[in-house]
């Protein structure tokens, strides 16, 4: 059954037959937390995913009102030797889709290509660190990532908030199916991440995750063990987590949802 909302274990689930249903439910929930965070403390501070399967949703959020004029701005990766204009660039996708559009207060971007990476995990940790985060908006790898947090390299117990991690096959083969590089040779093999504590560290936690590609991932989050083998699994234990589905993503995982 689809249009549903139910719980596997903490993990709030919102399943929709339409992918514009399921982006504009993403937007409203964004749009309300944000909203809130301002009207509550004068401020709001998101991070958010770049990415194909994200564009729905941030298409969406045009249509509602978030005083983004006091919202602060983060991404959650970058690659490392890439420049801000290459058209895989994510501080290119922030700056295109999120902050010209948006105009929010401030956009902090990770430097991908910095010259000394640890300094700049630092960096960009301490940005993190200085107030909490109201709101995490993320998506699942094809693999079951998240951000780059790698199956077998995720650590759901990280100390620290920002590092440099190494890209799986299956993720240097996911960027070239999306279309930003022209083959796996091309992809830089490493990226700056937030970490899985600094995503999971916001008060509240989006994940939107449409799109048949992310079947498997989905069925994967949804009921292997919960640990680093399937990054994404460790959602099923983040109690202010929802994940946003549409018909095609739910398709592999439909025996779980409500009759």
């Amino acid at each position: 059954m689809l249009d549903t909302r139910t719980q596997i274990e903490d993990l709030r689930l919102e399943v929709f037959a339409a992918t514009a249903d399921m982006a504009a439910a993403a937007a409203a929930g964004t749009a309300e937390v944000l909203t809130r965070a301002v009207a509550e403390r004068g401020a709001a501070r998101v991070v958010i995913a770049t990415g194909n399967s994200q564009l729905a949703f941030v298409t969406a959020l045009a249509g509602y009102d978030v005083p983004w004029s006091k919202v602060t701005v983060f991404h959650m990766d970058e690659y490392v030797g890439i420049d801000a204009d290459h058209p895989a660039s994510f501080r290119r996708w922030i700056r295109e889709r999120i902050a010209a559009p948006f105009g929010p207060a401030q956009v902090e971007y990770i430097d991908g290509e910095a010259s000394d990476v640890e300094a700049e995990c630092a960096r960009y940790e301490a940005l993190l660190r200085e107030a909490p985060i109201d709101l995490t908006c993320m998506g699942i790898g094809e693999n079951g990532h998240l951000a780059f947090n790698e199956p077998g390299q995720a650590d759901f117990d990280d100390a620290r908030w920002v590092r440099q991690i190494s890209l799986t096959p299956e993720s240097l083969h996911q960027q070239v199916g999306e279309g930003h590089f022209p083959n796996v040779d091309a992809v830089p093999p490493t990226a700056i991440s937030l970490t899985v504590p600094a995503l999971l560290s916001a008060r509240h936690v989006q994940v939107v995750a449409p799109e048949r590609r992310k079947a498997a991932a989905v069925r994967n989050t949804l009921t292997l063990p919960i640990d680093a083998s399937c990054p994404s699994t460790i959602l099923r234990r983040t109690a202010h987590a929802t994940l946003y589905l549409d018909a095609d993503s739910a398709g592999d995982s439909l025996d779980l949802l409500p009759a």
